[in-house]
């Protein structure tokens, strides 16, 4: 029986990371591959306890999917009132190399709060409008990709592996934002720092005025106020779950319809038409559903590894294989550049227990930041590289010739002074 299942799941995770060879999507690989998997595992072992553990492991599932679901919604809402053009707006400045500084940076700041996907594809639009020459768009772009997973990788909800981290009680809010604040700014600002002098020293066109109302209807005054509500509400997220002790999702849900309220509220005089492009009725017609599926079944797949013994082993072999555990989780971390993160994460969590590692151990600690700044080694490692390629012409061989290096030296910079801040606390 284990035999087949690990097939199942080496050929499922194999299809995930060809999928845009194959043309077949990861979210149909991944629930197909999470199906067969408890499929076989029922049919060979008693029903019973197979049907209770399934029970369980979609309860710790859920909470995942309901808490990306009500961020995703969130943000998907501040976009219809085209809240981001807010940022756009005021960005003013002509020079180039301060540009990338602006951009890279305020990616940065916003990745943690917005999540890096979506605070990608906000930041790479902008690029797009801002930045006319070719190369120095691309270069501009390989360097949002970095920033929003640096971003990413030391909050809660900046990254799906450090929700998932959150949620299952490895991580805090507090000891992720100090222990890997530092190294994940680090992973930043060393590639920033090298890449500044590959931009040409042009001066570049200000950004045309945007008029005063959305495309969508939404006056400036509704953009503002949706904009910061929405912004406002994520950031309250971690602080409603270390009060209350609920688990994560309870607080977005009660953020999602906070902000329902509000936007009811503020356009309750509209006709029924306009209502209904600003409505978060539309925001959940427009949320990521395939993504969400996509982490379905790949967290289903791995319950059946974790429930027959197959990642307890996997574990002890690479213990004894490495020693080191740093040197594994940087082994993990340049491994998800390769294949999806939230699989690797999702193995690594059940690999491991939280007898052994307990919460905010350094162990979690640094896979989070490994999982999350590793994928930017390569422009398919991460949700963030991949939507950038999606918004620009950017090819495989140009990433790894132009930016892979920088990744790499912000991403073994990062780990560098994770280990010395491990050491000096």
């Amino acid at each position: 029986m284990e035999i087949w299942i690990i097939a199942i799941f080496c050929v499922g995770y194999l299809l995930i990371a060809l999928e845009h060879t194959i043309h077949i999507d990861k979210t149909a690989t991944a629930l197909v591959t999470g199906v067969l998997c408890w499929t076989v595992y029922i049919l060979n072992a008693d029903t019973h306890i197979v049907s209770e553990q399934l029970l369980e492991q979609l309860g710790e599932v859920s909470g995942i999917l309901f808490f990306l679901m009500g961020a995703m919604t969130i943000v998907e809402l501040i976009d219809l009132h085209d809240g981001f053009e807010i940022i756009n707006r005021n960005i003013t400045t002509r020079n180039r190399r301060k540009l990338l500084w602006i951009i890279c940076l305020l990616t940065f700041v916003l990745s943690p709060v917005l999540d890096n996907l979506t605070t990608t594809i906000v930041m790479v639009t902008l690029c797009i409008k801002l930045v006319n020459e070719k190369h120095s768009r691309l270069l501009f772009i390989g360097m949002i990709i970095i920033a929003a997973n640096a971003g990413g990788a030391f909050s809660p909800i900046g990254d799906v592996t450090t929700t998932m981290l959150w949620i299952g009680g490895q991580i805090s809010t507090a000891a992720i934002v100090e222990m890997l604040l530092l190294p994940s700014a680090v992973s930043l600002l060393v590639p920033l720092t090298i890449a500044t002098f590959m931009v040409k020293v042009e001066m570049q066109a200000v950004p045309d005025e945007v008029e005063n109302k959305s495309p969508m209807g939404a006056t400036a005054f509704e953009q503002r106020l949706v904009f910061v509500s929405g912004i406002t509400s994520l950031l309250l997220v971690p602080i409603f779950k270390t009060t209350t002790h609920l688990p994560p999702f309870m607080g977005m849900m009660l953020a999602l319809g906070a902000l329902w309220i509000l936007t009811q509220l503020i356009h309750r005089k509209k006709d029924q038409t306009e209502k209904q492009k600003l409505s978060v009725i539309r925001a959940l017609e427009r949320m990521d559903v395939p993504s969400v599926l996509f982490f379905l079944g790949i967290l289903l797949a791995v319950g059946v590894l974790q429930h027959t013994g197959q990642l307890a082993e996997l574990a002890s072999t690479l213990g004894t294989t490495f020693k080191s555990e740093k040197l594994i989780l940087t082994i993990i971390g340049m491994a998800s550049a390769v294949v999806d993160n939230v699989p690797i994460v999702a193995a690594t969590m059940a690999m491991y227990s939280l007898d052994a590692y307990p919460m905010d151990h350094s162990f979690w600690l640094l896979l989070a930041y490994c999982a999350g700044t590793g994928g930017s080694l390569l422009v398919i490692g991460s949700a963030a590289g991949v939507a950038a390629m999606g918004l620009e012409d950017i090819s495989f061989g140009w990433y790894l010739k132009h930016i892979a290096w920088l990744a790499f030296l912000g991403y073994i910079s990062g780990i560098g002074v994770f280990i010395a801040q491990e050491s000096f606390l």
